[in-house]
């Protein structure tokens, strides 16, 4: 027999009521269907859930644990029929590197006024997709390359690119740097969701690489003076860190900012939130 959510609220009413006779009344059972039920769920669990006398009903050491797995089951499956009967009531962002940079707490701010009743999360997925494709989120902020045959899109915006450097390193006290002055650095790149690549350069003429994995690592490595970065401006506002200094890159292309999703299963605010994001970028002085 399978565990059903029948099962796990006969427990927690016993329990909160105190008694098989309150239970029944509040299940609206009879008191012998609330003791075959538990009964049932004992069963299947292979543990005794409950010490019963005549006069009180305690959990078992066993019970305490599974009647607060239970609670937290059940909370979760009527937040599932609370959200198929009255639509979606939360929507999450997915990005790998730096969400929506310097308009993350605003787009924030302004949802939350717009659209109380959907519930925002904003999540970091290092992915090429920001973790559209595992399923972690129903739109992704991207800055790479998208396949456009698997998702929608939409652009939202565009990014100036940084440099980033150690902040002892002579560049610091530049305004801004070019591209063939890094050409003779060693550049560190994230080869999965970074958006800079030997491209940008000339072929014969680009900076000797090394590689990274996320944002962390990245920041560390140059950090240690030992090799520079170029990043989309989003990665300024969102990774300001001791001993980590930015200057424009003058003569890169911008990033272009994506937003993503499920081409044949969009969450009912996609369009809210393109709407709102884009904005935001165009409203940049």
């Amino acid at each position: 027999m399978d565990m059903e959510l029948r099962h796990l609220r006969c427990l927690v009413a016993i329990v909160d009521t105190g008694s098989f006779t309150d239970a029944a009344a509040e299940l609206g059972v009879s008191q012998a269907a609330v003791s075959r039920t538990l009964l049932s769920l004992e069963t299947i669990l292979g543990v005794r859930l409950l010490h019963r006398t005549s006069r009180t009903v305690t959990t078992t050491t066993a019970g305490v644990q599974v009647l607060a797995r239970a609670r937290h089951l059940l909370s979760e499956a009527e937040a599932l029929i609370r959200e198929a009967a009255t639509g979606h009531t939360q929507l999450t962002i997915g990005h790998a590197w730096s969400a929506m940079g310097r308009h993350t707490a605003e787009f924030q701010r302004r949802w939350a006024d717009r659209y109380p009743d959907i519930e925002l999360h904003l999540i970091r997925a290092n992915t090429p997709t920001g973790g559209l494709a595992e399923g972690l989120c129903d739109l992704a902020v991207v800055r790479t390359t998208i396949d456009t045959r698997r998702y929608a899109h939409a652009l939202v915006g565009h990014e100036r690119r940084y440099c980033a450097m150690a902040s002892d390193d002579p560049w610091a006290r530049r305004r801004t740097i070019a591209l063939a002055d890094i050409r003779e650095r060693t550049l560190v790149v994230d080869r999965r969701t970074g958006t800079t690549t030997a491209d940008l350069w000339p072929e014969g003429a680009r900076p000797s690489l090394e590689h990274t994995r996320d944002i962390d690592d990245w920041l560390a490595a140059i950090a240690a003076g030992q090799c520079v970065g170029v990043t989309p401006e989003g990665t300024v506002a969102q990774y300001r860190r001791d001993g980590i200094t930015y200057r424009r890159v003058r003569d890169a292309s911008p990033v272009l900012v994506h937003v993503i999703w499920r081409q044949n299963d969009p969450h009912p605010s996609t369009h809210a939130a393109v709407a709102l994001l884009a904005d935001l970028y165009r409203a940049r002085p």
